[in-house]
């Protein structure tokens, strides 16, 4: 229980993947300006993420058992970009709304490095030790990339009606925005394990 309590607060607090290790930043920038879209956002990367560990987990064992353990990174992309499709289908016959409004960046998920990070990081870390541990850490991450783009569609929102001196209006303020957060998050990683 100790160590699931560590993988939770690790993948949301320690390592976020946006704010701690920078990886998945497109979609951040991109999707958080309302928190609607940034939810929905961060549902389908925790979808992704939690299904992407359990099927590269197990893929990577196949891997391991044939000796070409040296395909991982291409056999993982292939997963990743065959699960968006299928997400991608489910949500625009499901949920239209949302789909038209994560629009392009949705397809960009399968480019996001964060869920690819995710992946190659369940069979090198800690979480290679069983396929819950990896789906635990996929989740967790997903849920730290739900957090950080809620708390930055949050703040952007805000901002709109905020009185921003001209030069920095629009994308200056968000990536100071962005900076201010991961600073913010490095505070946690005194209590890295």
């Amino acid at each position: 229980m100790n160590f699931t309590l560590l993988i939770i607060i690790n993948g949301i607090f320690i390592n976020n993947f946006i704010l701690s290790q920078f990886l998945g930043i497109c979609p951040f920038l991109g999707v958080s300006k309302k928190t609607e879209t940034a939810l929905g956002m961060g549902i389908a990367v925790i979808f992704v993420m939690g299904v992407a560990s359990v099927v590269t987990y197990a893929l990577n064992l196949l891997l391991i058992a044939a000796k070409i353990e040296y395909m991982q990174t291409i056999v993982f992309i292939l997963v990743v970009a065959g699960l968006i499709q299928i997400l991608e289908i489910v949500l625009k016959k499901f949920t239209p709304a949302l789909y038209s409004a994560l629009g392009v960046y949705l397809p960009l998920i399968t480019t996001n490095c964060a869920v690819l990070g995710v992946a190659i990081m369940n069979v090198t870390s800690l979480a290679r030790q069983s396929l819950f541990y990896a789906f635990l850490n996929g989740v967790a991450g997903g849920a730290g990339f739900t957090v950080a783009i809620l708390i930055m569609a949050g703040i952007r929102e805000k901002m709109q009606t905020s009185d921003i001196p001209e030069p920095f209006k629009g994308f200056p303020i968000t990536l100071i925005t962005a900076s201010l957060m991961a600073m913010s998050f490095a505070a946690f990683s005194s209590f890295s394990f």
